[in-house]
């Protein structure tokens, strides 16, 4: 009985430490990198509360806070709170939420346990809002911070990749019908063109960051005048100590108990915007694939499907719009929150952006991550883009094939008359019969154009129509992108690490 007892106890506290008995997310499991999950985890959330609590009691000392003439908060309180700002006694804060219920004071709670001299003068003046809205901001401002250095060093590989094929020929595809050619390297750099609209965006975003600042319930600082009696240039001065302290520019200079709900929406419809990035160009991918042109990484020992062995799957490029998709759907979240929140404030908004914001970050911190990995190990199959262009390119050289004819002395009209109609059986015999194109053939064997079959090959060279595309490559790189680079050198070389 005691065996078979230890024995269960043993399989639940596996279950517990391999999560097996309940939910976790994949975003976390799965698709999320350690580093921005970290960003998101509660040791990043309630060591910036105690630092914001630090920061909030040197505020109120540098700016006199006193009581019949003798100071309210000692350097001895101080110092005790930043000995304790990074070990924070969870056992404790959990147990004391159990009987509050009120997360914000069990943690007060908790964190005076640990300072007992500095208890007193813990979240003095503040209301929950001071720390939950503040860390909301800083936490946000981390993760937008990881977000641009992950899509920068996209933009690196993708820089890399069009250098590497800037005069590689291949069909265009408009309506994804063949179209007038481009180059493989032109094509990755309108991938790049998205990406640096999203750049812009976030870089805006991190530019425009403020905290809450300490402005009590409804915002009117009622609190701090009181404790500061009535001394409003004073209380002018603690948002922006405060926001010194914690490394920002400034605090909102108006509110109500929180910071704007449109701060969340913003964020995210920057984030949204890099999905919609990703997505366009993971279907490219996937289409190409389908082409045999260019293919995603694929490992020796990953299986494309259960059932069909020989197949080669895009599964990264799918998993990145499957996670755009996510993301550009969770970007309702906060603008629906936003648009319903009442006066100064309603806690409707809570539960909501627990979720909708870190898993948004971590769903982009994932399709950025596939994106770089995707990018790194693309194959390129030039015979077999070789191969589709000259299948096409004979009907698209027809102006050039009549323009040469003329200048040997046919007549316009009537070789135009030709060409349409050789061109519709030739298309006839490719789509009916299944022939290959035969334009070339029917048209050397026409005397009235005057050419060989060789004549007309040699104007199917395929760089021929592929315009300026190799020339716009390569000034894109070298007058946008690389400035980029340089000035971002020292956040290049990031790898991803795909879980699955």
């Amino acid at each position: 009985l005691c065996d078979r007892r230890q024995r269960q106890m043993c399989i639940r506290d596996r279950r517990i430490i391999m999560n097996t008995d309940r939910y976790v997310s994949p975003l976390s499991e799965r698709y999320a990198s350690k580093e921005m999950q970290y960003i998101f985890s509660p040791d990043m959330k309630f060591r910036t509360w105690r630092k914001l609590w630090i920061a909030l009691a040197e505020t109120e000392k540098e700016l006199g806070l006193s009581q019949d003439g003798k100071p309210v908060i000692t350097d001895e309180q101080i110092e005790e709170l930043k000995a304790h700002a990074d070990d924070i006694n969870y056992d404790v804060a959990r147990e004391r939420e159990k009987l509050v219920r009120h997360d914000v004071m069990s943690h007060v709670y908790a964190y005076g346990v640990q300072c007992p001299k500095a208890a007193g003068i813990i979240h003095l003046g503040a209301t929950s809002c001071y720390v939950g809205d503040n860390t909301d901001v800083i936490v946000m401002t981390e993760a937008l911070k990881l977000v641009r250095k992950k899509l920068i060093n996209v933009i690196n590989e993708l820089a890399k990749f069009a250098d590497q094929y800037k005069d590689l020929p291949t069909l265009a595809f408009t309506h994804f019908q063949p179209a007038q050619p481009t180059t493989v390297g032109k094509r990755a750099t309108l991938w790049m063109q998205e990406l640096l609209l999203d750049l812009s965006d976030i870089e805006y975003m991190i530019s425009q960051q403020k905290l809450l600042g300490s402005k009590g319930t409804t915002g009117t600082q009622a609190s701090f005048l009181e404790l500061f009696g009535g001394d409003h240039e004073t209380v002018r001065k603690i948002d922006g100590k405060i926001a010194e302290k914690m490394g920002f520019a400034e605090c909102y200079p108006v509110s109500g108990q929180t910071y704007s709900r449109k701060v969340d929406s913003r964020v995210l419809n920057v984030l949204s915007g890099i999905a919609q990035s990703a997505h366009k160009f993971s279907n490219d991918i996937r289409l190409l694939q389908h082409l045999k042109q260019i293919e995603e990484p694929f490992e020796k020992n990953q299986i494309g499907s259960s059932a069909m062995a020989y197949k080669r799957n895009p599964m990264r490029s799918e998993r990145i719009a499957s996670l755009a998709n996510y993301v550009m759907c969770d970007a309702f979240n906060p603008a629906i929150t936003a648009a319903t929140q009442w006066f100064e404030r309603t806690l409707d908004d809570s539960a909501n952006k627990r979720i909708s914001v870190p898993e948004a970050f971590l769903a982009v911190d994932g399709i950025l991550d596939l994106y770089l990995n995707v990018v790194d190990g693309l194959v390129v199959y030039d015979k077999v883009i070789y191969q589709c262009f000259m299948k096409e390119i004979p009907f698209m050289a027809t102006e050039n094939i009549m323009m040469d004819a003329v200048k040997r002395g046919g007549n316009r009209q009537e070789l135009h008359e030709k060409i349409r109609e050789y061109s519709m059986l030739a298309g006839e015999q490719v789509k009916k019969f299944g022939k290959e194109n035969d334009l070339v053939d029917r048209i050397a064997a026409d005397p009235d154009f005057g050419m060989t079959k060789e004549e007309i090959v040699s104007i199917l060279e395929p760089k021929n129509f592929v315009g300026r595309a190799p020339e716009q490559t390569r000034e894109f790189l070298a007058e946008v992108i690389q400035p980029i680079l340089d000035e971002n050198k020292d956040i290049l070389g990031v790898t991803a690490e795909i879980n699955v």
